[in-house]
C-alpha cells in the first residue's frame, strides 16, 4: 500500500504542475516525466492498440516472444522465447518459452499464455489483428493452429510456406504481445476476452505496469523490479498530455518536466543551443502522407489524384515547418527497408497541376474537406497545402479534431481527405506494402481494412502482385517485386505521400537513457535516470 499511496502523491504532484502554477520544482529524482502529445490513444489493449502513442506504451508494458535488436534489424533476438524454429513443412513453428519469468502478478509465463494471447488477437480481430489473420488463423480455426504443447513449448501452423523471416518479424508486433491469461480470464465480460479492461489496465511481464490512463490527460507507469531484463532504472514514468509545443517548451525551461516530446523545429534548434539541455534524435520508419477517399467523386477521378501531388510543395514544407523532424520522401517504403526506393517524381509545379485538374473537367477547381489533427506540425503541414491548393481553384476545407476522432472517422471511410501517419508494424516490407497496395475486399464489412481499403481503393491486380511477394524467397527477386510496385504505386494511387520522420526528444541535460527505436513501438523508458 505505501507503494501506491507514493505513487498517486506523486503523479498529483505531477498533475498540479501547470503554465499557471507558482515556482517551478524539480520532478522528483526517481521519476521521469514527459510532455507529449497522447490524443491518439484509444485503447492500451495490444490486442486493440494500435497508435503511436499506444503502442509506445504497449511496448514499455508486455514482452513479446521475440525482438530484434534496434541497432542492427536483421537480427532476431529472444524475449519470452529462447529459441524457435519452423519443420521441413515450412508452415509448423515451434517456440520454446523462457523459464522461470512471471507476470506482475506473480503467475509464470508459460506457452499456454502465449497461445491465449495469440489466440484471443485473432478472435477479437480489432484493427492490428490483420498482422496475424493474414496466415490463415481466423477465430474459428486459431484454437487448433495455435496451441501450447507442452508448459514450455508453443507450437504455431500457419496455412501456407510463408518465407520464415516474414511469419518472425509478424511476431514483433505488439499485437503479439503475451498477455497474463489467468489475471484476463478473472476480467471477461460477455465473451470479450478482457478487453474492455484491458482498454485501461495492464497484464503484462514487461518493464512495467500501468497505473493510469486518462484519455486527452496523461498515463503513468510503475516500474516492474522483477523484470526478467533487471529492474528499471526508474522507478516511475509520468507521461502528460500537452498539445502545444510552446507549451513544451516552457514547461521543459521550468524543469516541470524532464522531456519535451513534440518541440517546433525553432525550438528544438535554440535548446539544441544550450548546455541545460540534450537533443536526442533517431530516424524511424512512419510515413507522413494524405489518404483521398475514393467515394469521393472529384477524387476518384486518376487526373485529379495526379493533380494533387504536384500541387503539393514538399520542399517548401520541409524547409519551413519540419525540417530535422521530417524529411522529404514520396514512396510507401521507409528507407532502410527491402525495396524501398528514393524516387521522387513530384514537385510543385502548378502549371502541370491545373492541366490534370482541366482534364478531369475542374478547370476552376473544386470544394474537398481534409479531417485534421489538431496538434503541430499536422495542422501547419495541412494549413500549407490548403494555401498550396488554393492556387489552383481547390477550396480545401479543414476539419481539426483530437486522434481519436479523426482516426476514428478515417477508419469508417467517412473522410474526403485524411492527413496522417502510418509506422511499419514489423521490420519487413510487407508491413507497409499490404496497407497502403492491398485491398481484397473493398465493401464496407470487409475483414482486412488496410489503408487501401480505408479509402476505398480497389486494387485486385495490384493486390495479387503484392501478395505474391510474401511468398517470394529469393530476396533479390522479392526486392524487385517491392521497386516495381511502389513505382507503378507513385502514379496511381489514391495517396500523397510526403515524408518520412525523424523523432526527436529534447531532455534536461541530466536526464538520459531513453531509447529511440526504429519503430513507434521501440521507444523504450527502462534505461532512463538522473545524475
Amino acid at each position: 500500500m505505501r507503494m501506491k499511496s507514493s505513487f498517486a502523491a506523486v503523479a498529483a504532484v505531477a498533475l498540479a504542475m501547470g503554465l499557471g502554477g507558482a515556482a517551478s520544482a524539480e520532478t522528483p529524482r526517481d521519476t521521469i516525466v514527459m510532455a507529449k502529445q497522447i490524443d491518439d490513444i484509444i485503447s492500451l489493449d495490444p490486442a486493440e492498440s494500435f497508435e503511436f502513442s499506444g503502442s509506445e506504451v504497449v511496448a514499455n508494458l508486455y514482452d513479446r516472444m521475440i525482438g530484434y535488436d534496434l541497432k542492427d534489424v536483421t537480427k532476431l533476438n529472444g524475449e519470452l522465447a529462447t529459441s524457435w524454429s519452423v519443420a521441413a513443412d515450412g508452415m509448423t513453428y515451434t517456440f520454446k518459452i523462457r523459464p522461470g519469468v512471471k507476470f506482475q502478478s506473480g503467475n509464470p509465463v508459460t506457452a499456454e499464455d502465449a497461445a491465449y494471447s495469440i489466440q484471443r488477437a485473432v478472435i477479437l480481430n480489432k484493427s492490428p489483428g490483420f498482422i496475424l489473420t493474414q496466415f490463415g488463423f481466423t477465430k474459428d480455426n486459431v484454437t487448433q493452429k495455435v496451441k501450447a504443447t507442452a508448459p514450455d513449448t508453443l507450437v504455431m501452423v500457419t496455412d501456407k510456406a510463408y518465407a520464415p523471416t516474414f511469419f518472425y518479424y509478424c511476431l514483433t508486433a505488439p499485437v503479439a504481445a503475451i498477455v497474463d491469461s489467468k489475471l484476463v480470464k478473472e476480467h471477461v465480460k460477455d465473451g470479450d476476452f478482457g478487453n474492455a479492461w484491458l482498454k485501461q489496465n495492464s497484464a503484462g511481464s514487461g518493464a512495467y505496469k500501468l497505473r493510469v490512463w486518462r484519455a486527452n490527460d496523461q498515463y503513468a507507469l510503475e516500474a516492474n523490479p522483477n523484470w526478467f531484463r533487471g529492474a528499471p532504472k526508474n522507478k516511475r514514468v509520468i507521461v502528460r498530455h500537452i498539445p502545444e509545443t510552446a507549451a513544451q517548451r516552457l514547461l521543459l525551461e521550468k524543469g516541470d518536466v524532464d522531456y519535451a516530446r513534440d518541440l517546433s523545429k525553432d525550438d528544438i534548434a535554440a535548446l539544441g543551443k544550450n548546455k541545460d539541455f540534450t537533443v536526442q534524435s533517431g530516424d524511424k520508419g512512419a510515413i507522413l502522407y494524405l489518404g483521398l477517399n475514393q467515394k469521393n467523386a472529384n477524387l476518384s477521378k486518376p487526373e485529379v489524384r495526379e493533380a494533387l501531388k504536384w500541387l503539393t510543395d514538399y520542399d517548401a514544407i520541409e524547409r519551413n515547418l519540419v525540417a530535422g523532424k521530417f524529411k522529404v520522401h514520396e514512396s510507401f517504403l521507409p528507407n532502410g527497408f527491402l525495396g524501398a526506393i528514393s524516387d521522387r517524381p513530384y514537385k510543385f509545379d502548378l502549371a502541370k497541376g491545373k492541366e490534370l485538374l482541366a482534364k478531369a473537367g475542374l478547370a476552376n477547381g473544386f470544394s474537398v474537406t481534409m479531417d485534421v489533427r489538431n496538434i503541430s506540425p499536422i495542422q501547419d503541414i495541412a494549413q500549407a497545402i490548403q494555401a498550396q491548393w488554393a492556387q489552383a481553384g481547390i477550396k480545401l476545407e479543414l476539419i481539426p479534431g483530437d486522434g481519436r476522432q479523426t482516426l476514428t472517422k478515417y477508419r469508417a471511410r467517412n473522410h474526403d481527405i485524411y492527413i496522417g501517419q502510418w509506422g511499419p508494424d514489423y521490420q519487413d516490407p510487407h508491413t507497409n506494402a499490404e496497407t497502403f497496395a492491398i485491398n481484397e475486399d473493398n465493401t464496407d464489412n470487409a475483414r482486412s481494412k488496410t489503408l487501401a481499403w480505408r479509402n476505398s481503393w480497389d486494387i485486385p491486380q495490384m493486390s495479387a502482385t503484392t501478395k505474391a511477394a510474401v511468398l517470394e524467397k529469393d530476396a533479390a527477386k522479392r526486392k524487385a517485386i517491392y521497386e516495381a510496385v511502389q513505382r507503378e504505386h507513385q502514379k496511381v494511387s489514391p495517396f500523397v505521400i510526403m515524408f518520412q520522420q525523424i523523432e526527436v526528444a529534447v531532455s534536461r541535460a541530466k536526464v538520459g537513457g531513453f531509447v529511440i527505436g526504429p519503430s513507434f513501438d521501440n521507444n523504450y523508458y527502462s534505461e532512463i535516470s538522473k545524475k
